[in-house]
């Protein structure tokens, strides 16, 4: 800590953060110790976050992120929108099929950054702002396959039709960004996703990850 800044306010994000990391939520003793101050200090803590919505607390106890930090998260959609538009354009006009990013919104994947190509005849018309289920479409088995981390994944996602008829999807989950999860990918008009699209998605999620690290 230096004289220009706040040991309150610095406890309150570590409270958020070591949240963020967990599942199960944290005990009032559990965050005492990990943040080295007494459980007095983080009752106040606590309550003060709660004022926001930016914690809650279950019956058991245990304080959980709360819905305030999603209000907060969805002003960062522009600023990761615009880390990740140099590697899905690149992408677009290399494999000329519809190029995106989708991040992980409550149990759906959002697209929040959509690039066409522009040299091609035809394309799929894939919009910033599509939703469908984690569980349907190249972008969102992606982000569910990089939670899983099996062994012999191939750190890429290949899907025919589950969101629209005709059209393939690949995609590859973002790795080692700290507070995104999401994919970059591409979705065409095509029988089979060509060989060399699963590389070149992973080729370009890297990037969008290093732009945003």
């Amino acid at each position: 800590m230096t004289a220009e800044t706040s040991q309150t306010l610095d406890r309150g994000l570590r409270v958020l953060k070591l949240l963020a990391d967990t599942d199960h939520g944290l005990t009032v003793t559990e965050l005492s110790h990990r943040l080295g101050v007494n459980r007095t200090v983080v009752y106040r803590l606590l309550a003060t976050l709660e004022q926001h919505a930016l914690v809650r607390r279950d019956l058991g106890g245990r304080a959980r992120v709360g819905l305030g930090v999603l209000r907060l998260g969805h002003q960062v959609h522009p600023l990761v929108r615009e880390a990740a538009m140099p590697a899905l354009r690149s992408l677009a006009e290399d494999i000329g099929a519809t190029a995106h990013l989708t991040l992980v919104d409550g149990a759906d994947a959002l697209a929040v950054a959509v690039v066409e190509p522009s040299w091609t005849d035809y394309h799929v018309a894939y919009r910033a702002g599509f939703r469908h289920p984690l569980e349907r479409g190249a972008a969102g088995k992606a982000i569910i396959s990089a939670r899983l981390r099996r062994p012999d994944d191939p750190g890429y996602t290949l899907t025919h039709g589950e969101l629209e008829a005709g059209a393939c999807g690949a995609a590859a989950p973002l790795l080692g960004v700290t507070g995104v999860e999401g994919s970059v990918g591409v979705v065409m008009l095509a029988d089979v996703v060509p060989e060399r699209v699963g590389p070149r998605v992973m080729d370009a999620a890297r990037e969008v990850a290093e732009a945003l690290r």
